[in-house]
């Protein structure tokens, strides 16, 4: 009679579980009626005149192309494409370092360990300037780093007393920009927003308590089509639509209940869907933001639930897909592929719930929860653990390979034996016990020699 660890639903176990049989399960596939009312009518006809009717074959990155192992000293945290350089992808980890990476040379990396003192919560790119980025932290602050030659600058700090307690300390965790009014917005762990002015670096008017206080925002997204609605997400159980134009307490334009924790939210690249992850291993779908938002348009059953010592997964649109049916997402239950026990990243067809394809490497025994596809090539970059890997189609990295082999760089302990399969997690665990213990047995041992 206990609950099933997938659905949450009694009657069955994990291993029998419909849902883990087929992700279509129980989902009712999206209508393809008419617009039902004008503005949902004038959106189809003009904002979205573009969008092909007709749904694309997906290609999907299936095969390793190049690695990073041991890239980061701590687990890696958020993933970010540049959006004009298309070999080039920033990372940020636990301890609050940002990573830069050219995948394309694989060799040329670099590490800033000096912006921030712990996690790097969400990266951004300075919309004016491709050369700058904007940082979220657990520590309190909002940089602004300089790609090239690695200095930093704080936008705020909104703990400027320093630590009183973990009662008073406010960490950052969404974080987006509006491109129009040249705004950053940032969110803390006591359920209010930031306003950053990008152009004067400095903080703009007061907080504002956007979800219940005390909890956790941990989403940010402007509508990428229409910048003044944002979506924010949290720990409240509730997704909330605004308008920025007048932003207060209480005054949202709509609020999207989940039965639990909500890990993200975010609009589809058209604006007028959202998909969120919530932490009842549910994804969540509105097929029109014009439309009754009172309950999602479907729910699709997912195994993400887990978070000690792992990044909060999270579904995100594939930017390149015209349809707006394609999300991918890491999966947290293992399968047995020819005796490995593998954690496969999962790309998912959002309007019918089906299962397009499940992608995972027989070295990459860790778990993958950060996933980011390229918005211009068919590149994904994942997080596991410590490390980075770029995946590419089986047949563009068949290629590749005919003309240079396939590139794993080892970096940190290179010269340990290689046992364990890519990105152990052991070197990632959250307390540092394992670690003092090592100290104290040397210790010991020296004292008796």
């Amino acid at each position: 009679m206990k609950p099933c660890f997938l659905c949450k639903m009694p009657g069955h176990t994990t291993m029998s579980c419909p849902h883990r049989v087929a992700t279509e399960y129980g989902v009712t596939p999206a209508s393809h009626r008419n617009a039902g009312n004008p503005v949902e009518y004038v959106f189809e006809r003009q904002l979205r005149p573009n969008m092909t009717y007709m749904k694309p074959a997906h290609v999907i990155p299936d095969q390793v192309n190049c690695a990073v192992i041991r890239y980061h000293s701590r687990r890696v945290t958020c993933l970010e494409f540049h959006p004009t350089n298309n070999h080039i992808l920033l990372s940020g980890d636990k301890k609050g370092q940002v990573g830069v990476w050219d995948f394309y040379k694989v060799s040329e990396k670099i590490v800033y360990g000096n912006i921030h003192s712990c996690i790097v919560n969400n990266i951004r790119f300075n919309p004016t300037n491709d050369g700058t980025v904007y940082a979220a932290s657990s520590d309190g602050t909002v940089s602004c780093t300089d790609l090239e030659t690695g200095l930093a600058l704080s936008l705020m700090n909104v703990n400027p007393n320093g630590w009183h307690g973990p009662r008073t300390w406010r960490m950052l965790y969404g974080m987006d920009i509006n491109p129009e009014k040249g705004v950053v917005l940032v969110a803390d762990n006591f359920g209010f927003l930031y306003l950053v002015d990008a152009r004067t670096n400095s903080r703009s008017g007061e907080a504002i308590l956007i979800h219940r206080k005390g909890s956790k925002v941990v989403g940010l997204h402007c509508n990428p089509i229409q910048p003044e609605l944002l979506l924010s997400c949290g720990n409240d159980h509730f997704a909330r639509i605004w308008d920025i134009r007048r932003l207060e307490a209480g005054s949202s334009l709509c609020d999207l209940p989940h039965k639990r924790v909500v890990n993200s939210a975010y609009f589809s690249p058209s604006g007028s869907k959202i998909l969120t992850t919530s932490q009842d291993n549910r994804l969540r779908i509105w097929d029109s933001i014009f439309g009754n938002l009172d309950s999602p348009s479907r729910e699709i059953v997912h195994s993400h639930d887990f978070n000690r010592h792992l990044t909060p997964f999270r579904a995100e649109w594939d930017p390149k897909d015209p349809s707006e049916s394609l999300a991918v997402i890491g999966r947290y239950i293992s399968e047995n592929y020819n005796g490995a026990a593998l954690h496969p990243i999962d790309f998912i067809d959002i309007t019918t719930g089906q299962l397009v394809a499940e992608v995972m490497d027989p070295n990459i025994t860790t778990i993958s929860p950060v996933n980011k596809l390229h918005p211009r090539d068919d590149v994904l970059a994942s997080g596991s653990s410590r490390s980075i890997f770029i995946w590419r189609p089986k047949e563009k990295s068949e290629l590749v390979e005919q003309k240079e082999e396939m590139k794993i760089i080892v970096c940190g302990k290179a010269d340990k034996k290689q046992k364990h399969k890519f990105g152990d997690e052991s070197e990632d665990s959250d307390d540092d016990t394992s670690k003092l213990k090592r100290k104290n047995v040397r210790s010991k041992k020296s004292r008796k020699s």
